[in-house]
């Protein structure tokens, strides 16, 4: 079959599947898993190679942990650590440790025991991330307690292969030694620290939006690929990349151009699971199959549970995510492959444990609609995200040139978190060196405001240089967050009148209150007091105002009428000095 009978086969099934799962609140995963199920060789056959798919789709688990890599900075990492230890460590160790039990109570050998507890133990990093990314619980206390599980599951896949290895008595000669495995993991942080920001800035100098696409692209693929060649996990690669990336003054802009290949391949993923399930194996062992993986769901979210409500807040609902992560998770295939080849389990075993670990996956969203069903009849609301550390901030700086900069000044000055977004990669590296946090992108872009947090902010400040973009800024953001106050710097009265036309009439004319302090020092040298030339100032921009309200109501584009008010005006104004005058 050809490459676009394949991708028009791909896209069908998505396209159906989801919105119908989506419709019936069953989460998308499970419709895509579903879509994968029909078209796969168990169901309609459509598709014949599942598993060389799911090779190709594993680029969507790497694009996702390069995001979730860009969203924690280092020192939030170093705060994390404890509860990556032992929550994460935890969980591994007591579900590695009760499902051995339970294997060993069948029989089971304890090597075979042993690669059965490892394997399942994992949880599935796609899975649940994407699901608490629907349920809005990610950025919660309770969702970084999650995170951490996941990470440290993460973490744990290459020990786990090499302790496979060691049960086996294999030495593979063509895996990379430790130390290689070592000098590429200080490569990648020393690449993500010193060359990959060089080249953004000079990509974002010379070349077009679509190069620049393809730029993150490279970084996020390369990182991965040579992490794989190493013997090491291509997503940790990733996951790395974005973490010393987090800092970056292109993080926004990252997270924008990976989004829409994350999510397509991430579909692609779960296609590609549903399609590797064998319902063959199904339909002779059902009841096996069936209680092993409610077993294991049920071994998983008691465990987890246990360890999310050690010292959790009340109010909280540690159950909803124990189920999030109660499923078998994509490195079991791995583990499994491995564990064959190396003839530590039998390829029947590893055919059913695979089927156990799919049926697990599909049942964690019906599993946790329920939950959530039941929690609302027990009026229980379950815990959504609060306002993130970085990514809700109270004010969008649109524009960090001299203007923008005054206002950030005073907003940090007062404790008032803010992001600034900036267009010029030069201006923001000389901003950077005076501490200030600032990112590359162009305001006018949607799914880059949404990145910076927009929808979360109170207060839109344009200082763009140029009115044009200023405009086009103020359009796309009441258009998208109607919400959102903006306060617009204006360069000209026009632009005033043109700001309002937009809707904005909180415009700040960045050359008329200098001007007027300047008035007020002149008038000074000409034997005014201060409060008498104060006194003059106000009357002429109290009057100045006006004026700009009738240029408005008359029509602000016709020329022939704005000189016409205006004459008006200074005739009316003239009028008001000379009575100030006799007064």
């Amino acid at each position: 079959m050809s490459a676009i009978a394949s991708g028009v086969i791909f896209l069908s099934a998505a396209v159906i599947a989801v919105p119908i799962f989506t419709r019936f609140k069953l989460g998308a995963i499970l419709g895509y898993l579903t879509a994968g199920l029909l078209i796969g060789p168990s169901v309609l056959g459509l598709i014949n190679d599942p598993e060389q798919i799911l090779h190709f789709a594993e680029l969507g688990v790497v694009f996702l942990l390069f995001v979730i890599g860009l969203e924690l900075e280092p020192e939030k990492l170093l705060r994390m650590r404890n509860m990556i230890l032992f929550i994460g460590g935890g969980q591994l160790l007591f579900c590695t440790v009760a499902i051995t039990a339970i294997s060993l109570i069948f029989s089971f050998s304890w090597k075979i025991s042993l690669v059965l507890g490892l394997a399942l133990a994992l949880s599935s990093t796609a899975f649940a991330i994407q699901l608490m990314e629907e349920k809005q619980l990610l950025k919660t206390p309770l969702g970084q307690k999650g995170f951490s599980i996941l990470l440290m599951q993460d973490l744990a896949v290459i020990p786990i292969l090499l302790l496979i290895s060691v049960l086996a008595g294999a030495s593979n000669s063509e895996d990379p030694a430790w130390w290689v495995s070592v000098l590429v993991i200080i490569g990648v942080l020393f690449s993500g620290r010193y060359l990959i920001n060089p080249l953004l800035r000079m990509v974002s100098h010379y070349g077009s939006s679509e190069v620049m696409t393809a730029a993150v692209l490279l970084i996020v693929m390369v990182t991965a690929l040579v992490m794989q060649l190493a013997g090491l996990s291509m997503g940790l690669g990733a996951f790395l990349a974005g973490i010393l990336l987090a800092n970056s003054s292109f993080r926004h802009l990252l997270e924008v151009e990976i989004a829409p290949f994350k999510g397509l391949l991430l579909g692609l993923f779960f296609i590609a699971i549903g399609m590797n399930l064998d319902l063959q194996i199904l339909f002779a062992q059902p009841l096996l199959i069936l209680g092993a993986s409610l077993t294991l769901v049920a071994i998983k979210t008691a465990i987890i549970f246990a360890l999310l409500n050690f010292n959790n807040q009340p109010g909280t609902h540690p159950l909803r995510l124990a189920l999030m992560l109660s499923q078998g998770g994509e490195f079991a295939f791995v583990i499994f492959n491995v564990a064959v080849n190396d003839a530590l389990i039998p390829a029947e075993l590893a055919a059913q444990a695979t089927l156990v670990v799919g049926i697990s996956m599909a049942l964690t969203s019906p599993l946790v609609i329920i939950y959530e069903k039941l929690a609302r009849r027990q009026h229980q609301q379950p815990e959504y995200d609060s306002a993130p550390e970085v990514l809700e901030p109270e004010v969008i700086i649109a524009g960090f040139g001299r203007f923008g900069q005054i206002t950030g000044r005073i907003l940090t000055a007062n404790n008032i978190p803010y992001t600034a977004l900036d267009n010029s990669a030069e201006q923001i590296e000389f901003i950077k060196q005076f501490g200030n946090k600032v990112f590359f992108g162009d305001a006018t872009n949607l799914k880059l405001l949404k990145a910076a947090g927009v929808e979360y902010a109170k207060v839109m400040f344009i200082a763009a240089d140029s009115d044009k973009h200023g405009f086009d800024i103020a359009k796309t953001v009441t258009e998208h967050f109607p919400h959102i106050k903006i306060v617009a710097r204006a360069k000209s009265r026009f632009s005033v009148l043109k700001y309002r036309d937009i809707g904005i009439y909180d415009n700040v004319r960045e050359m008329f209150d200098g001007s007027l302090t300047a008035a007020k020092l002149v008038l000074q040298e000409f034997g005014f007091d201060e409060a008498r030339a104060e006194h003059m100032v106000k009357v002429f921009k109290v009057h100045d105002e006006e004026l700009l309200d009738k240029s408005y109501r008359s029509n602000n584009f016709d020329m022939k009428e704005y000189i016409k008010v205006s004459k008006a005006g200074r005739a009316e104004l003239e009028s008001l000095f000379k009575r100030d005058h006799q007064d």
